[in-house]
Formats: structure tokens, C-alpha cells, sequence
């Protein structure tokens, strides 16, 4: 039996896309270095170690970050807190970051977007990648 889907992922994506605010590659990639931008790379641990980051990027894995963005959560990071600042989203190809980001906005937070094509386009566009940096814990 084939399950019936009212919207697929392609529909939930255009449909984040379509309302969440975004930040073009050829944009984040002029800004990157910019205090008052913070890349969040929200893809899996093993995609880091395995494709690389964006130097600076902090790691917010998509499976933690509306409970690391929101300041009741018991699991809140004080990175995530700071109003002036823009938090960049990006993963593999922008569909979860645009999932995540509408997330977020749904949320409330006006300092939240994405950038358009995430890593994949990044590289294409010859943005800066650096090996990830497994971080050892104390």
C-alpha cells in the first residue's frame, strides 16, 4: 500500500521558500567575515566531517535548532541570543535550512534567514571551505 501524502517535501520547501527571508550566495559569500553575520550549519556531523564548512560556521544540528534558538528551552545556546546579530542557515542544497529557517521565523525571530543554494553552491561559486575540526570534549 502506497502512502498518500497531502504535501511532499518539494511542496513544504517551496512553500518555507516562498515566505522565509534569503540571502544569495554571491551575498553571503561577500559577507562572510562580517561580525554581525554568524553562519549556522545546520547538517549532520558526519556531512562536516565528510564535505568540509565554512570557516567561523557554528554546527546547530537541524534535529536541535528551534530548542537551541529558543531562550525557555532547557537546552538553549547563548550563541543563538544576541538580537543584532544575523544568523545565516545553511545545509547541503538550502531544503532543510529553508525548512529550519522558516521554523525559526514561524518563531518570531526577524534575524534568521538562509542562503539560497547552501554548500553545494557555495563551492560552486567558489566560496571558502575548510576541513571540519572535530571539537574534543573536556
Amino acid at each position: 500500500m502506497t502512502i498518500v501524502l497531502k504535501r511532499g517535501i518539494k511542496e513544504l520547501v517551496a512553500a518555507a521558500e516562498a515566505e522565509i527571508t534569503t540571502l544569495t550566495t554571491d551575498d553571503a559569500i561577500k559577507r562572510h567575515g562580517d561580525k554581525n553575520l554568524i553562519f549556522v550549519d545546520i547538517r549532520d556531523i558526519r556531512e562536516l566531517e565528510r564535505d568540509g564548512v565554512i570557516e567561523n560556521a557554528i554546527h546547530a544540528p537541524r534535529g536541535m535548532i528551534e530548542f537551541w534558538f529558543d531562550p525557555e528551552s532547557p537546552y538553549h545556546r547563548e550563541v543563538f541570543g544576541d538580537e543584532k546579530k544575523t544568523y545565516v542557515l545553511y545545509c547541503t542544497s538550502a531544503w532543510r535550512s529553508a525548512l529550519a529557517t522558516h521554523a525559526l521565523q514561524s518563531m518570531g525571530f526577524s534575524n534568521v534567514v538562509q542562503f539560497s543554494s547552501g554548500l553545494n553552491g557555495w563551492k560552486k561559486a567558489g566560496g571558502p571551505v575548510i576541513e571540519y575540526e572535530k571539537k574534543i570534549s573536556k
